[in-house]
């Protein structure tokens, strides 16, 4: 049977380039909102994280309808490191809108997500978006997006895909860049006719692959996929089965049904074959099961999610500090809410560390992992996170390492300098475009030499160039490379921080801390240019005489302090330092508090 009255459509495409504006308008115009109503601009961004940082971090669903016809269409991350969700959420749809931006043209993150539909023979609408900039090329980014077809070695269908030219901002699309268009319909249009229906057995036994899982404080875990065969009711008896362990079986009852209306979910008794739906009562559900009828459990096999390429030690917080800012702060916390990460984000790998209260954490990159500790933190969690780590592979004998391909757009007065930079870490140029007044660079670069070069690169290049990079491969392993070349500056005492101690100190580099500062010993509270840590006094206090006053103190004069972002942190730290991480506060600091002990370990490891 061929459900013509519904559609499945993803929409994917780099960081950026417009997916969850497009989704608003589409919504706008398909009558979702009321007249008049006011509505927050990217509106499928619902986290406060993604509202911050303007990404989307999360894949989400909505559904509008066009012309009789229910349109299902799921809004993907475009960041490389959320490559996870967009990979587990392409099973449930029957085709995918690739956007590709008007000047940028086809970036990093759209040759990957678009290698991974085109895997599943999705039919693919290439959206030329953004058209109304300035800069826009649209012929040469449609011959750009033709070429990366061609390389990824697309079908003769997928060769002749429709192209549209819209503005995701003013809500309109039209077929040919000469004509203007004046709404969406030429998009709906093309969904109607360019995505096939889905089709399938409705009479048959249930089949539905669990995609995606939300929570609730009420009814727990969520469970949201597309029915591949048959019915689904509430109410329903259900077995619970996976590809991977066909033979554990559990039955399972069907409490609540939903399924997907504009930006709500509306509660129904039954839905057929092709819906997406959320359902609650299979506890325990996980992504990649697959809820089956009873009497024939049949599993659907589950794409495979790219391994992660990055990790980093969470651990519980030791320092002087500690359980003073946190509502959650022991291992047995810390440890329940890292593996519940697992079951909502299939890309990430938690295992046991070293110690009991350690925990070794894999993502696919910086923001990744960054994104984890940051929403972590505003739970109520304390922890220490040591510096990231690649994970190598040895392949055929050889010992690999992940090889990032990156991609960089920079004023031409710069690319000397970014060109000096990336060669000196082991990148690889493979390709050079002057554009006007800018220039595109790409190169091969292993994983752990892009570490802490991004905070560099925007001060190479005045906060003026773009770096992205996306996972390429495993290669040999290319050598050492000396990437920090700073050293920590490190308080010798447990106090509070002076401007008059600080006054004396702000000359052996840049401070971290300002006045008034709680420190410990350990603390790291500077950067020191020299690659030698130095141990600072920053809680001398001036004695007063009857010559001097402690009033004289107005009149020093300090430098501002560098205050860290949690990505920057994650950049800066070395081998033997921490991140302590609370609700309120993050600070730097050696693995080894105290300075004398810290110095012979020094000292042994130089022998």
């Amino acid at each position: 049977m061929i459900r013509e009255d519904l559609r499945n459509v993803a929409i994917i495409a780099h960081v950026d380039h417009g997916k969850t504006t497009l989704v608003d308008q589409m919504l706008k115009q398909c009558g979702t909102y009321h007249e008049n109503e006011v509505v927050q601009e990217r509106v499928m961004d619902s986290g406060d994280l993604e509202r911050e940082r303007g990404i989307t971090i999360l894949a989400k669903n909505t559904a509008v309808r066009y012309k009789d016809v229910k349109i299902n269409i799921i809004d993907t991350p475009g960041h490389a490191d959320f490559g996870g969700e967009v990979e587990r959420i392409l099973k449930m749809v029957n085709g995918v809108i690739l956007l590709v931006d008007a000047a940028e043209g086809p970036m990093p993150q759209t040759r990957f997500v678009l290698q991974k539909a085109m895997a599943l023979g999705h039919p693919i609408i290439v959206v030329v978006n953004k058209i109304d900039r300035p800069d826009a090329r649209l012929d040469e980014v449609v011959d750009e997006v033709l070429e990366l077809l061609i390389e990824l070695d697309a079908t003769d269908e997928q060769l002749d895909s429709p192209v549209l030219f819209c503005s995701g901002r003013a809500g309109t699309a039209s077929l040919s860049p000469d004509v203007p268009g004046t709404d969406l319909r030429p998009l709906f249009d093309a969904i109607l006719e360019h995505i096939p229906a889905p089709e399938g057995d409705e009479e048959g036994p249930l089949q539905l692959l669990v995609s995606s899982i939300d929570y609730n404080d009420y009814v727990g875990r969520i469970g949201i996929g597309r029915i591949d065969r048959g019915c689904i009711r509430q109410n329903q008896e259900a077995m619970i089965v996976n590809w991977h362990n066909p033979d554990v079986m559990r039955k399972t009852k069907i409490v609540s049904l939903n399924q997907f209306e504009g930006l709500a979910r509306r509660p129904v008794t039954e839905a057929r074959m092709g819906d997406i739906v959320t359902f609650s009562g299979a506890e325990g559900i996980t992504i990649g099961d697959t809820i089956t009828a009873i009497d024939k459990p049949e599993p659907l096999e589950f794409v495979k999610v790219s391994e992660p390429t990055l990790e980093m030690t969470f651990s519980v917080n030791d320092s002087p500090f500690a359980g003073k800012d946190g509502k959650y702060v022991t291992s047995r916390q810390l440890r329940d809410r890292l593996y519940k990460e697992t079951l909502k984000d299939v890309s990430i790998r938690i295992s046991d560390g070293d110690t009991t209260d350690s925990f070794r954490v894999a993502g696919r990159g910086e923001m990744h992992l960054s994104i984890l500790i940051e929403t972590m933190r505003r739970e109520g969690y304390e922890l220490a996170c040591s510096m990231p780590h690649v994970l190598n592979k040895e392949i055929d004998g050889v010992m690999c390492e992940p090889i990032e391909r990156v991609t960089i757009d920079v004023p031409n007065d710069y690319s000397g300098a970014v060109i000096s930079k990336l060669s000196a870490r082991k990148g690889e140029l493979l390709e050079m475009t002057p554009r006007d007044t800018r220039t595109r660079i790409e190169y091969s670069i292993p994983t752990r030499c892009l570490l802490g070069y991004r905070s560099e690169f925007m001060t190479d290049t005045k906060g003026e160039g773009i770096i992205i990079s996306i996972f390429d491969g495993y290669q040999p392993y290319k050598g050492e490379v000396t990437l920090r070349f700073t050293g920590s500056l490190v308080a010798a005492e447990q106090g509070v921080a002076t401007s008059y101690a600080l006054y004396s100190c702000q000359d052996r580099g840049q401070m971290f801390i300002g006045v008034q500062t709680p420190v410990y010993e350990g603390m790291i509270v500077g950067s020191c240019p020299k690659q030698e840590d130095i141990v600072l006094n920053v809680c001398k206090e001036k004695h007063l005489t009857a010559i001097r006053s402690s009033g004289a103190d107005e009149k020093l004069i300090l430098t501002p302090p560098k205050i860290m972002s949690l990505e920057e942190a994650i950049d800066y730290i070395a081998e033997d330092e921490l991140m302590e991480i609370t609700p309120h506060n993050l600070r730097l600091r050696k693995k080894i508090l105290n300075t004398e002990l810290r110095l012979k370990a020094e000292a042994r490891n130089k022998k």
